[in-house]
């Protein structure tokens, strides 16, 4: 391997805070806490590389703390636009219960429609991330009871009633407790 390959090789290292090059000290891996987290690769293989699925339980808790933040925030500033899309996309949630793979692409395109309206495009940003890498895993779609589907669109009536009547703190508690919840239904 040549000099340069490793050399570009430590420097993507060095961009992802994994490792620190001093000059004359070599190169040192650094403190997960500096790592960039968000990183897709560093992402991928903290979720990848997680035997005991603690990193896709901080994953779950990050996401609904930013999710609870949106909801709160639709509720507060929806149009009568966005509150028809959204109960359009949990009406077709509905119909799709005899199709997992339908369902849950259902249920995503829905959290995706609230974190759009939410207007915060940094929440909206970071919480896509770490959702869509989520999906990839296949412990984190883990083992759902017979009832989950109907439990989440349960749930997320819940958050959608509460978007609609305009109550913030019931919109982000109904979404925190669908993510918390059905994040424990489904990790084994």
């Amino acid at each position: 391997m040549s000099r340069t390959v490793v050399r570009e090789s430590v420097k993507r290292l060095q961009e992802k805070g994994l490792v620190e090059v001093g000059q004359g000290r070599g190169t040192q891996v650094l403190a997960q806490s500096s790592w960039r987290m968000l990183d897709a690769q560093v992402l991928s293989a903290l979720v990848d590389d997680d035997s005991t699925t603690g990193v896709l339980t901080e994953l779950s808790a990050v996401r609904a703390s930013l999710e609870a933040l949106m909801a709160g925030a639709v509720a507060r500033l929806r149009t009568d636009a966005q509150l028809v899309a959204l109960r359009e996309e949990l009406e077709r949630m509905a119909t799709t219960t005899a199709d997992e793979e339908a369902f849950y692409a259902a249920d995503v395109s829905f959290h995706f429609s609230l974190m759009e309206a939410s207007g915060n495009r940094l929440a909206h940003n970071i919480a896509r991330a770490l959702y869509s890498r989520a999906l990839e895993s296949p412990r984190f779609r883990g083992h759902d009871p017979e009832d989950a589907m109907q439990r989440t669109l349960d749930e997320l009536w819940a958050v959608y009633e509460a978007v609609a009547a305009g109550d913030a703190t019931a919109a982000e508690a109904a979404m925190r407790r669908h993510i918390d919840v059905g994040w424990e239904r489904r990790r084994f």
